[in-house]
């Protein structure tokens, strides 16, 4: 007891002017995919089946953002983005891959960017230069090179889809905590600032759980909106997880000079039979909001606990509020801005570099509404604009959270701005797009939509 007293006082006095930052990103975690009421004012922003005690309890000593979006639809594009404060249309990493061209697609998907450039400025690396020791654990999907080309000092590999879990260590829930406390209690014995990323396969297929938490919602009512067995087990290993964590922090005296973000890298799996996003629209590769919209919350030194926010905000803003924690002086121009104003509840200092979040998906995907997509975020509305078609979709997000009603044709001033706004943003970023499909047989598609409607 007297070690962990004399390790905390000898760690506070050594770097609480820079602060640790730990931040957790799941993957594939709706909107609605934990049981914290991620919107105050929205009663079904919380899962009706999936428990997540631990990341409740994060939450009510953290601010909650209830318009938090992934920088893309799907997880090699949010993890770029995050990791850059580029945008993945910048970066023009905006699919983690896919399939052949067929013949029912009008377009041919973009050229993109298998790689996370080596010349590209990561939250790792901006860290770095003021002495922080940096760690990446979990999933990297971004490419052949491996986190240490890309500023991490401690890291698991070049790591994809696949988590290589055990039955006693489903989606490596737990050896990603385990191997994360090591790290942290080397860091805090040797006093020095670290920046650790926890980047969990779960809650990504396949389902994987332990067979007491199978157990234990085997014995539950399902909900109206979730009721998987499986999947609310998987969600509550990592919840379990998140929980250990978070114990180690405390225990290590770390929690008053550490700050804790969790988010999710893309909206949850989502189609008309089954979605894990409502009352969100849409889901995981589609630009609608059950496709971007994620949990996010942030704790730590001056962040009112149990507080929300109701600004829009991007994956792309934190490094950018990582970097001016940390005391690290402007880097390049990036899409992202800091949230540091808003998390300290000066929401009048917060001003946005860019005038609308920009998303940019120019692939076809899984699903009929999959397929590629521009969508731009000012303000209150949302604009999307259909690649294949030109077709556009405005929408009131403050009154309209499902998407439910295209207000376009009523609106068609405000129609033409966002359309404008949107082709200029996109040009500022080089955006790479999609081009006519030389094969593209109308018949075909016809047959696919009359055997998807069956």
């Amino acid at each position: 007891m007297l070690y962990r007293i004399l390790l905390s006082l000898l760690f506070t006095s050594t770097a609480f002017a820079q602060p640790n930052i730990i931040f957790i990103l799941t993957d594939d975690m709706s909107w609605t995919g934990t049981s914290v009421q991620i919107d105050e004012q929205v009663a079904a922003s919380k899962s009706d089946f999936y428990q997540t005690p631990n990341i409740e309890k994060l939450a009510s000593q953290a601010m909650s953002f209830s318009a938090a979006y992934a920088p893309g639809p799907m997880c090699t594009p949010s993890r770029a983005g995050i990791l850059t404060g580029k945008t993945p249309a910048e970066l023009h990493m905006t699919t983690p891959g896919g399939g052949r061209a067929q013949s029912y697609q009008k377009l041919l998907s973009a050229d993109f960017v298998r790689d996370l450039p080596t010349t590209k400025i990561t939250i790792a690396e901006a860290l770095k230069t003021q002495g922080y020791v940096t760690a990446h654990l979990g999933k990297w999907h971004l490419g052949r090179s491996n986190p240490g080309d890309h500023g991490f000092d401690v890291h698991d590999g070049a790591t994809q889809n696949t988590s290589n879990g055990t039955d006693d260590n489903p989606k490596d829930v737990f050896g990603i905590t385990d191997r994360a406390i090591d790290f942290m209690e080397e860091q805090a014995e040797a006093g020095k600032p670290f920046y650790l990323q926890l980047s969990h396969y779960a809650v990504h297929t396949p389902i994987e759980s332990l067979e007491i938490s199978r157990k234990k919602f085997q014995a539950l009512e399902p909900g109206d909106r979730h009721h998987s067995v499986e999947y609310a087990a998987m969600t509550w290993d990592l919840d379990t997880s998140i929980g250990t964590l978070l114990n180690k922090i405390d225990e290590l005296g770390l929690t008053k000079n550490t700050y804790v973000v969790l988010m999710s890298d893309n909206g949850g799996p989502g189609n008309r039979r089954q979605s894990q996003n409502l009352p969100l629209a849409g889901g995981k590769g589609s630009l609608y909001e059950g496709g971007i919209r994620v949990p996010l919350m942030v704790r730590g030194p001056g962040i009112e606990a149990g507080s929300f926010c109701r600004e829009s905000v991007t994956g792309c803003d934190l490094l950018p509020t990582f970097c001016e924690w940390a005391k690290v002086p402007n880097q390049e121009k990036i899409e992202g801005t800091s949230l540091a104003p808003l998390l300290a509840g000066k929401d009048s200092d917060f001003q946005r570099s860019e005038k609308a979040l920009l998303f940019h998906y120019p692939h076809y995907g899984l699903g009929p509404i999959q397929k590629p997509q521009s969508a731009i975020i000012a303000g209150e509305y949302k604009l999307i604009r259909d690649l294949e078609s030109g077709d556009l979709q405005l929408f009131d997000l403050k009154n309209d959270l499902t998407e439910s009603t295209n207000i376009a044709k009523k609106n068609p001033e405000k129609t033409e701005q966002l359309a404008t706004l949107l082709d200029q943003r996109l040009a500022e970023v080089d955006a790479q797009m999609p081009t006519e499909n030389p094969d593209y047989d109308p018949s075909k598609e016809q047959t696919r939509r009359k055997t998807n409607r069956n």
